[in-house]
């Protein structure tokens, strides 16, 4: 009995100290996957890869000058980026600029803005999801 009480005491522990080291990325990522679950029955979670995929993709409705991610950001989420004024961007990349994704509407204002100048619409949540899961791991 004393055994079990002791593996239940270690199994709350582990879960308070996992739910006490989520940050505002993971925030983010959570409140993300609300909103894609709602708009989706079928969300199963955001994926690193068409997080890739969608910021190396090319987009037509946006503005022609910057049709992808890429066009400001580079192709490596590790290096600095270029804004079209000739501004340099500090990298996307999580791990480089640790600061990145911690201000929840700084990330909501860039992506606002970002999503209307390549897409030429407001990013969906699994978008928002999906990409910011790609650079958390970069």
């Amino acid at each position: 009995m004393n055994q079990n009480l002791t593996a239940i005491a270690g199994a709350v522990a582990m879960i308070l100290t996992t739910a006490a080291m989520a940050g505002p990325r993971e925030d983010l990522l959570a409140q993300y996957a609300t909103s894609a679950k709602a708009a989706a029955t079928g969300f199963s979670g955001f994926s690193a890869a068409r997080g890739k995929a969608f910021h190396s993709q090319t987009f037509a409705g946006g503005k022609p000058n910057t049709p992808a991610c890429t066009s400001c950001h580079g192709n490596d989420p590790r290096t600095p980026g270029r804004a079209l004024t000739g501004k340099t961007i500090e990298p996307m990349a999580a791990s480089v600029s640790a600061s990145r994704y911690t201000d929840p509407a700084k990330v909501e204002k860039w992506f606002k803005r970002n999503c209307n100048e390549v897409l030429g619409r407001e990013c969906t949540p699994q978008e928002k999801g999906d990409w910011l899961t790609y650079m958390s791991g970069q």
